[in-house]
């Protein structure tokens, strides 16, 4: 999965991709070809996310 700056530009690689927002993070998900994937922002309290890292 790619994290990306712009998702406008990810959204637009296939006809197919779709942005959708779950818990504070936008994803870009494309059913029939997953390479598409991306991702942008990360949720509190995640691995992902950058507070609580010394």
């Amino acid at each position: 999965m790619r994290v990306l700056s712009s998702l406008a530009s990810a959204k637009r690689r296939h006809s197919d991709c779709q942005i959708v927002s779950r818990k504070g993070t936008n994803y870009v998900i494309c059913k029939t070809n997953p390479k598409f994937k991306a991702r942008q922002g990360a949720t509190k309290g995640t691995r992902l996310s950058k507070k609580g890292v010394k």
